[in-house]
């Protein structure tokens, strides 16, 4: 007998994924040239060479039985270590192996963050906008997702709200910093807040509420600034990174849950996630992949690119009279539609073969999301299709 809850899903297909594949099926009939595609996240530069010379120099010079053999069941030792050094170097927190759990890229270390610290029941907090999949891993734990109400037009978390939404069954907490969709940052102002309110209501129900950030796009950051730490905020933090963004390895699905030291559990949270391991299917990323990446812990793919797209397009939408907040990092802009229907906006756009994202599914209505990772020279080629949607809305 089929599962239903997994049929029922068929039904919620994701419309970043379709208008994706609307992009492919444009792109046949006039040429991939010609189609503005902003739907997908998918990194445009490539790996850094000091990855692929990693990659050769294991395939060339290691014991093939060896380097692909299983690892331990919480990861490559080496992987492990070097990772907590890099971020004892990097934050000045004291990481050490133990700290490290290594994942299939930030996805899968959200899953095992959720579920060391959650039972099912529990309440998880989040702030929109947010990345949809938060839904359905949330679920999968048994856990509930609340939402907090969003703080436009600079979505930084709405704190008053957050504060009287969390009750005596939130255990967890649920962040991403720099914000997909919206490029935000989170300032040092708003993490410091967001700490004292979660010590405050931690003493009050009598448990400690985790911290889960969710921060792919770490190292993608603008103007020179550094990304605010979270975890150098409030000690019960569980950091998920992934290599995907950083390094351009998304289809390679290596990520990690580092758990800060002097966090609630620091000395079994890796331990217990071995195990979640174990009744989830996931048993370690590939074991090349981890050896290839300990060796790049100090370098990124050349990121610049993105501040370069940024910046043409956050200049041409504000001239178009759009409201839009400045991303801070990642590679998304999310400005505001310009009518109330975000889905029927798209469907506008579609005219003029640039495709967006509404921002229904991120939590918010009323603006559209644009994944820049695409080449500079297509988004100048996009420009005058941005200038043709906005004069169809002042006629």
């Amino acid at each position: 007998m089929l599962n239903e809850t997994y049929r029922a899903m068929l039904g919620n297909k994701s419309v970043i994924r379709e208008t994706f594949m609307y992009g492919k099926q444009r792109a046949a009939e006039i040429g991939y040239e010609n189609v503005f595609d902003y739907s997908l996240g998918n990194p445009s530069v490539p790996c850094p060479q000091e990855f692929t010379a990693a990659m050769q120099d294991l395939l060339a010079n290691e014991e093939p039985v060896n380097l692909h053999g299983y690892c331990p069941s919480q990861g490559d030792p080496g992987f492990r270590t070097d990772v907590a050094a890099h971020l004892t170097k990097t934050f000045g927190l004291p990481y050490e192996q133990k700290h490290i759990f290594p994942t299939t890229g930030a996805a899968g270390a959200i899953a095992h963050a959720i579920r060391a610290v959650t039972q099912p029941g529990d309440e998880v907090l989040t702030f929109a906008p947010y990345f949809p999949e938060y839904g359905p891993y949330v679920a999968g734990t048994g856990a509930v997702l609340k939402v907090v109400p969003p703080q436009a037009p600079t979505f930084q978390p709405n704190l008053d709200a957050f504060e009287q939404m969390i009750g005596e069954k939130t255990t967890c907490v649920l962040i991403n910093t720099p914000n997909n969709p919206t490029g935000v940052v989170y300032s040092a102002g708003t993490l410091t807040r967001m700490a004292e309110i979660l010590t405050e209501k931690s003493k009050a129900f009598g448990h400690n509420i985790f911290l889960v950030s969710d921060e792919p796009y770490r190292d993608i950051a603008f103007d020179g600034k550094k990304v605010p730490y979270p975890a150098a905020f409030y000690p019960h933090t569980l950091t998920c990174f992934s290599y995907s963004k950083s390094l351009s390895l998304p289809g390679e699905r290596l990520g990690y849950v580092a758990v800060r030291p002097g966090c609630e559990g620091e000395d079994v949270l890796v331990d217990m996630m071995a195990q979640i391991s174990r009744f989830t299917g996931h048993n370690c990323p590939p074991s090349i992949i981890q050896r290839a990446v300990s060796r790049c812990q100090d370098v990124t793919s050349d990121l610049s690119v993105y501040e370069t797209n940024m910046n043409l397009l956050y200049d041409k939408l504000t001239t178009l009279g759009f409201e839009v907040e400045r991303p801070g990092g990642t590679f998304y802009i999310f400005p505001k539609a310009l009518e109330e229907d975000a889905n029927a906006f798209c469907m506008k756009a579609r005219e003029f073969d640039l495709l967006l994202v509404p921002s229904d599914s991120f939590g918010v209505k009323g603006y559209v999301r644009l994944a820049y990772c695409i080449d500079t020279e297509k988004v100048k080629r996009s420009l005058p299709a941005l200038e043709k949607l906005a004069a169809a809305y002042r006629k």
